[in-house]
């Protein structure tokens, strides 16, 4: 028996429709029956329904007994409670729910589109007049469903597979969910691949537009010792925090090669915060810089917002920040993602030729960081970003060159690689996803692996990709774009 509640209820035996009671409460009691993983107090479902001053258990007796007639046995109930028995029942909200859960990437295409076949609003038409709890239910309901069916339609766009295959889902994707940033730059990149634009032409100059820079309000924070800190917020919804790392700039990172689709990434469908680490950016250049100081700043930044708990993302160094932070304030922090990290730095934990190679590097910064035409910011780019264009590589070295100063530079130069948060991994009780770069230059894919390793239950995703910080064209970036929205979802 089938019972479908994306669009208009309805319940099907063999093939053959049944036909269903004219009863709005009682298709609504069906349906929250159905979407329901236990038995339902009789009293829970009195108050939804028909919370009257006549006999509100009498009305529910009526409406249960034409379910019963619908399903059967099927029907659980006792004196207290009732519920449905989906054993023999198939639910397309419920094989919906069901596929998030176990993870969309373990399904086929064809397992894909069966589920993205599952059209309609959930409950459609089913308002209910004067029942203000259940109303609130099924939209909340909706919301989630149809946020999991854009799942499955971004799941099918970045499929491994020819982009003339992947551009149907990449365009569904796009009408699922037209605000989200990413679902229109892969169909642009897919656009391109596959060469044509939306009207059969040739895309111009093989990039597809990036999306126009939003509005920010940018703000400021003083931290503990006085340093002015500059965040700025985006999106609405469950919030999300970014730990602050090096080379950023609240202001100019919409016009970066490297952040705009991070940034979009974690604003869609969520209320998000981001601030620039002291020492670069549009915060204070004068002031100390220390570890313990970058832990005090996410503390500064987020008690100034007001946000009381909240989704962790750290990055690079920022990885650090998030890891302490989570330890010292577990209530506050749902789940936490990190990318490019590392539990101690190469001064703490790298043998002795790479020591030396490290400490070379950071000499040669010391004597050319702050000259005009300097190779060595190339140098560094290169080994940051080896799969960037030659246009991303002079944008970034110049960015570095201005975003911060060069007594700064060679204060986080000899402060990184002496990080070590070893002593809070074993700590950490957060629900924690660790993604990183198969071929990481900055931070070696062991360090990173060995991390997920010793902090408790850990999920753990590899890209393939040289860069330290993913870009948006290359191919791994949807892979992980969307374990991070399944993970905070």
């Amino acid at each position: 028996m089938r019972l479908r509640l994306l669009g208009t209820v309805a319940v099907a035996n063999d093939g053959g429709a049944l036909p269903l009671p004219r009863s709005r409460k009682t298709r609504a009691l069906l349906a929250y029956l159905a979407v329901s993983e236990r038995p339902v107090r009789r009293e829970r479902l009195c108050e939804l329904l028909w919370d009257l001053p006549d006999d509100p258990r009498g009305a529910l007796r009526w409406s249960l007994s034409r379910v019963r007639a619908i399903l059967g046995d099927a029907v659980v109930a006792d004196r207290e409670t009732v519920g449905l028995d989906h054993a023999g029942l198939q639910i397309d909200y419920q094989l919906l729910r069901k596929a998030i859960e176990r993870g969309l990437a373990s399904h086929s295409v064809d397992e894909l589109e069966s589920l993205a076949s599952m059209t309609g609003t959930f409950l459609e038409g089913l308002e209910l007049a004067r029942c203000d709890a259940f109303n609130a239910w099924r939209v909340a309901v909706a919301e989630d469903a149809h946020r999991w069916k854009c799942a499955v339609w971004a799941e099918l766009a970045t499929r491994d597979l020819p982009a003339e295959r992947l551009l149907p889902f990449a365009r569904a994707w796009v009408e699922c969910a037209p605000a989200d940033a990413d679902a229109q730059a892969n169909l642009n990149r897919l656009l391109h691949l596959a060469g044509r634009s939306e009207t059969g032409a040739s895309v111009p100059g093989g990039v597809a537009p990036r999306p126009a820079a939003p509005e920010q309000d940018i703000r400021f924070c003083q931290s503990r010792d006085g340093t002015t800190l500059a965040f700025t917020e985006l999106g609405s919804g469950p919030p999300v925090v970014k730990a602050a790392n090096w080379h950023t700039n609240v202001e100019q990172d919409f016009e970066s090669p490297a952040w705009p689709h991070w940034i979009r990434l974690f604003a869609a469908g969520h209320r998000f915060l981001r601030y620039d680490e002291r020492g670069n950016g549009l915060s204070d250049w004068d002031c100390a810089i220390t570890h313990d100081g970058f832990v005090e700043d996410l503390e500064c930044v987020v008690d100034a917002v007001g946000i009381d708990r909240f989704d962790l993302i750290g990055i690079s160094h920022g990885a650090s920040v998030a890891i302490r932070y989570a330890v010292r304030h577990p209530e506050r922090v749902r789940r936490m993602i990190l990318w490019g990290a590392y539990a101690a730095g190469w001064a703490v934990s790298a043998k002795t030729e790479d020591r030396e190679q490290r400490e070379l590097i950071w000499s040669l910064t010391k004597a050319g960081w702050a000259l005009e035409d300097s190779a060595l910011r190339t140098l560094f780019t290169a080994t940051f970003l080896p799969d960037a264009s030659p246009e991303q590589v002079a944008w970034f070295n110049e960015f570095q060159r201005t975003n911060s100063s060069l007594e700064n530079t060679l204060v986080i130069q000899e402060l990184l690689p002496m990080l070590d948060v070893r002593e809070y991994v074993g700590k950490v009780t957060t629900p924690t996803l660790i993604g990183h770069s198969t071929r990481d230059a900055i931070v070696p894919f062991a360090e990173a692996r060995a991390l997920a390793a010793q902090l408790p239950g850990a999920r753990f995703i590899a890209i393939d990709s040289a860069n330290h910080l993913l870009l948006e064209g290359e191919p791994g970036w949807p892979k992980f774009a969307q374990a991070a929205r399944d993970f905070l979802s």
